[in-house]
């Protein structure tokens, strides 16, 4: 057999889901379909001509072919990463890719940026607005905006703020609201998560029954109202005085100060987690690494703008 080298996106989608042994989680990562994964895998088995990947029960498992290939393969798409990241250094324009979750870039992050590009005009800063879990020590990201961030040695995490949730209305439907007992008037807006989600264990946070029964309105019954998949339409919900909807204070703060949203009641719900600025130490040796780290955390501390 000749040398020459198969489809790189068949390559990609391979490597992928060996690194994972899931298509859907490929799928996430690759931000393609869990089908288009399939495909692209079962277009590389064809063409060289073997099986890479197995069902095993109801996951997956790499054939002999596959175990022999995956390294190599891993160790060349992390050559390729380093040899886009010199040519970059080499035109002169540094760039950040920061992996952020919707919701948070919205609300919080996008509205902040235009101050960082006048303190460093010379960095470029792509904003990877995704709910998936990058790998940062392979180099998916430069840094992560991550909520509910587990411990991990390999990793630098700074916190930003602690979390804060609290049920939020417009000004309209705010009217009259005292107690929580209260919000049982009020329709509520649910926010279904993905369990794709890198915060989908600490997000179970956002679920109206657990939030009433912290705060000791237990008897309020609230499972009916609106469900959004997209945060950011729930949100857009409430502004739109359709219900109510919980949020994390910090994060909604700026809505609260344009007038958009009000405390529905004043109960809050402090939690054992809170939103951290993550990274590797070898990344944050990048000068501009170390200022957009600086910078937001100082966006984050609330104090006069630089």
């Amino acid at each position: 057999m000749s040398d020459w080298l198969p489809s790189l996106n068949t390559l990609r989608a391979f490597e992928a889901t060996a690194r994972h042994l899931s298509f859907v989680k490929a799928a996430a990562e690759l931000h393609v379909t869990p089908a288009a994964v399939k495909q692209l895998v079962r277009k590389l088995e064809e063409t060289l001509g073997c099986s890479l990947i197995e069902r095993a029960g109801r996951g997956l498992q790499l054939t002999v072919a596959g175990r022999a290939g995956l390294s190599e393969m891993t160790l060349g798409f992390d050559h390729l990463l380093e040899a886009v990241r010199r040519m970059r250094a080499v035109s002169g324009r540094r760039r950040l890719v920061v992996s952020v979750e919707p919701s948070f870039a919205t609300a919080w992050l996008v509205p902040r940026l235009e101050r960082f590009r006048r303190r460093m005009p010379d960095v470029d800063v792509l904003i990877d607005s995704s709910a998936h879990l990058v790998d940062l020590v392979r180099g998916d990201a430069d840094i992560a905006i991550r909520f509910g961030a587990p411990a991990d040695n390999r990793l630098v995490a700074k916190r930003l703020f602690d979390e804060e949730l609290c049920a939020f209305c417009s000004p309209a439907i705010a009217a009259g609201l005292r107690a929580p007992s209260d919000l049982a008037r009020c329709q509520f807006i649910h926010w279904e998560t993905s369990s794709l989600g890198w915060a989908s264990s600490t997000r179970a946070l956002m679920d109206w029954t657990v939030w009433l029964d912290r705060i000791g309105a237990a008897g309020v019954v609230s499972e009916g109202g609106l469900r959004f998949s997209d945060y950011n339409l729930a949100v857009q919900a409430a502004i739109a005085g359709q219900g109510v909807v919980l949020g994390s204070r910090p994060v909604l703060a700026d809505l609260v100060t344009a007038g958009l949203l009000v405390f529905a009641v004043p109960q809050r719900l402090r939690t054992h987690v809170g939103y951290d600025a993550v990274t590797t130490g070898t990344v944050l040796m990048r000068p501009e690494v170390t200022a957009f780290v600086d910078w937001i955390l100082f966006e984050a501390s609330g104090r006069a703008d630089f």
